[in-house]
């Protein structure tokens, strides 16, 4: 599925296929069992005689319930949004949103019913729904979200900025929400809004990529996986977004979860998302750099066992031919510089060949100088805020090396706050971290490697004479 457009298309059952057992639809079930009794509120004048029989005839039978909408559009959206406004009982409220979401299901093209009357009138017509989410009762708060969602990406009309950012902001901190029994719900509205694509950079700018990462690289269930992924897939249709996903790590944590996945879905979805990061983007260096990153978290070795299982799925297959296919040739076009580099961006450190390896430094060490010293800053950062005893030793060991090799390391090192981060580390509880910040603190201090080097030859010469001239007096 390669088309913004069919993605578009996509039917909502092809998308979330366990919709229907989800806790907010269970509720809706119940709730469509008991039907208020309208009679009350029109005899208590809370709502009009015109509003009551609006209501009474919607409230019927399927066939009866599309004539009269048919004929009445106008009056059928002036009627829930008088209702909403009106009637302040819980109950009657979830009733009132269970049906105009029924309503916009059956029919999409239904949600021009709502634009159409708010233009008209020269109302809001998000207003309603957003002020729901304020309310305290889980049910109609998601359901009310839900129906924002199918307004949003139905109609013709897309949502305003700040509506727009209320709302996401709205989402993005009810995926925090601990043990959010509704979290399906919040996912599927998040699956819908993020393949309208004016959407997706308002998403980001509420930090939402973070928030995608953050809960997948905690332990959830595989439907709120398979969801979170699907939003990042729907993302990485957009060029720009493709090319900046991997600044969010989200290689590392999909290949993690690729390795642990037994859920056919979440397997097919995160080949989706990698063939996207390698195809989408129009930097074809960009491209190659998450080939790489993808090599470095052990994704090819995952496709390779992958390869070896029969898929029905024809997207499976296709998917993993291609992403073995580009990861190999990247391997064979991959530089032990561009090796190392990935390797540090994905803050994955691990002592691999490139870092003991003296021609490296030879070669390299003023490459880290690169992009305003993007590669000392990671790993300075990395010294800073790991808390991986592995990941602290290997940077440790690099920065030494770097200033060991390079004539204006130390003072680079030091113009970044490396020095006194290694120093910090002399203290740490773990040996390894401690035996190389003392390597590294070394060769800090030390002014001219050259010398330094003479002067070891002298002394081993030296040692070399005395230990002879003694055993000759011997």
């Amino acid at each position: 599925m390669s088309d913004v457009q069919d993605l578009m298309s996509l039917p909502d059952d092809k998308i979330d296929m366990i919709a229907a057992t989800s806790v907010l639809q269970q509720q809706a079930g119940d709730i469509r069992q008991n039907k208020p009794n309208w009679a009350p509120y029109v005899q208590s004048q809370m709502i009009s005689q015109e509003d009551y029989n609006c209501v009474s005839a919607l409230d019927k039978d399927k066939k009866s319930q599309a004539q009269y909408l048919h004929e009445n559009p106008g009056q059928c959206a002036k009627t829930f949004l008088n209702l909403l406004s009106h009637v302040s009982k819980d109950q009657t409220i979830q009733y009132i949103l269970v049906m105009i979401d029924d309503l916009l299901q059956e029919d999409r093209t239904r949600v021009q019913i709502f634009h159409e009357y708010a233009i008209k009138r020269k109302e809001s017509v998000w207003a309603p729904f957003l002020n729901l989410l304020n309310r305290q009762d889980g049910f109609i708060v998601n359901m009310a979200s839900r129906v924002v969602g199918k307004l949003a990406c139905w109609g013709q009309e897309l949502m305003p900025k700040s509506d727009l950012h209320f709302y996401l902001q709205w989402l993005k901190d009810q995926l925090t929400v601990a043990n959010n029994e509704y979290i399906q719900s919040v996912g599927r509205c998040l699956q819908m809004m993020l393949r309208v694509d004016e959407y997706r950079f308002a998403f980001v700018t509420v930090d939402g990529i973070s928030t995608l990462i953050s809960i997948l690289s905690s332990r959830v269930n595989f439907q709120v996986q398979y969801q979170l992924v699907f939003c990042l897939w729907v993302l990485t249709f957009n060029p720009l977004l493709a090319e900046k996903m991997n600044k969010f790590n989200v290689i590392p944590i999909l290949a993690d979860i690729l390795s642990d996945s037994a859920k056919e879905k979440v397997t097919r979805i995160i080949l989706a998302v990698f063939r996207n990061m390698i195809e989408k983007p129009e930097d074809a260096q960009v491209a190659k750099e998450h080939c790489i990153a993808m090599v470095q978290c052990k994704v090819m070795k995952q496709l390779q066992i992958l390869e070896q299982r029969r898929f029905d799925d024809e997207d499976i297959s296709a998917d993993l031919e291609f992403l073995i296919e580009k990861l190999q040739s990247s391997v064979q076009d991959l530089s032990s510089f561009d090796e190392y580099a990935t390797e540090v961006k994905s803050a994955r450190l691990e002592w691999s060949p490139v870092h003991k390896s003296a021609k490296f430094w030879r070669e390299n060490a003023q490459r880290l100088n690169e992009k305003n010293y993007e590669l000392l800053r990671i790993l300075v950062h990395l010294l800073e805020t790991s808390k991986d005893a592995l990941v602290l030793s290997v940077a440790s060991y690099d920065i030494g090396e770097y200033v060991r090799h390079y004539p204006r390391g130390k003072h680079v090192i030091e113009q970044l706050g490396g020095k006194q981060l290694v120093m910090q580390l002399l203290g740490h509880d773990d040996p390894n971290v401690r035996y190389e910040a003392l390597l590294a603190v070394q060769k800090l201090m030390v002014h001219n490697w050259e010398y330094l080097g003479k002067q070891l030859e002298k002394e081993s010469e030296k040692g070399a004479q005395s230990g002879a001239a003694i055993s000759g007096k011997a």
